[in-house]
């Protein structure tokens, strides 16, 4: 069955462009915790807390000061990863290939 992924900005709800919901659906398996990534061409702001951090979170290009002051205020005090200055750039990295192991039901380990 065909699924799709819906993100809207936390704050004002509005949907990205379609160059940026395929950029934002690839980083969705990366395993992540406590940092920003920058989503082009759009311009969003993916916060991808998990754990202590919270929720994944998202925000339009009109709304990243919202989410850093969001983050800050609420999670500011666990460490300095809300306190992140940018840029915050994605590259592709950071356990996406052991996300797909994990899914597939794979080893984790290469060999």
């Amino acid at each position: 069955m065909p699924v799709s992924v819906v993100f809207r900005c936390d704050f004002c709800q509005s949907r990205p462009d379609p160059e940026t919901q395929v950029m934002l659906e690839q980083q969705m398996l990366d395993l992540r915790h406590g940092e920003y990534l920058d989503m082009e061409p759009g311009n969003w702001l993916v916060w991808h807390g998990r754990g202590p951090y919270g929720a994944t979170r998202y925000a339009c290009g009109a709304h990243r000061g919202d989410l850093k002051a969001l983050v800050r205020e609420h999670y500011g005090t666990l460490g300095p990863a809300p306190w992140a200055m940018g840029p915050h750039p994605w590259r592709f990295r950071k356990g996406t290939e052991r996300a797909r192991r994990i899914l597939r039901g794979l080893p984790t380990w290469r060999g």
